[in-house]
C-alpha cells in the first residue's frame, strides 16, 4: 500500500476575544491508502469526525505521494491556526489555490 499526506482545511467557531472575523486551521494527516483518490476520501472522513461543534471542515482537501512509507493512518504531522477576516472562498483562493501552484487534479 503507498503513503499519502493529505492538508485539509477548517474554520474555527468565533471566539468572544477573536479580533479577525474567522480562525483557519490547516491540518495535515498521514495515510496509507491504494491510491491517491482513497487517501483523500480517508482524510476527508476523518476531517467531518474531527470538525467538532466548535470547527466545519471547508472541503478542501491537497494530496501528496510520499516517498516512504507511513506505519498508521491519521497520523497528524502538522497544524497552523491563522486569524482572517477573509470569507473561506476568498481564504482558499488567497493562501491554497492562487492558480500558481503545480498541481493535477485526480478523478
Amino acid at each position: 500500500m503507498a503513503s499519502f499526506s493529505v492538508r485539509c482545511l477548517f474554520r474555527w467557531a468565533s471566539r468572544p476575544d477573536q479580533k479577525a472575523a474567522h480562525l483557519y486551521e490547516e491540518r495535515i494527516t498521514l495515510w496509507r491508502a491504494s491510491s491517491i483518490n482513497e487517501a483523500i476520501e480517508l482524510a476527508e472522513q476523518e476531517a467531518e469526525e474531527y470538525a467538532s461543534d466548535g470547527m466545519e471542515f471547508l472541503g478542501y482537501s491537497q494530496a501528496f505521494a510520499l516517498f516512504e512509507p507511513v506505519p498508521a493512518n491519521a497520523i497528524e504531522v502538522f497544524s497552523l491556526l491563522r486569524k482572517s477576516d477573509l470569507e473561506p472562498e476568498q481564504y482558499i483562493t488567497a493562501f491554497f489555490d492562487t492558480g500558481t501552484e503545480h498541481e493535477s487534479e485526480y478523478a
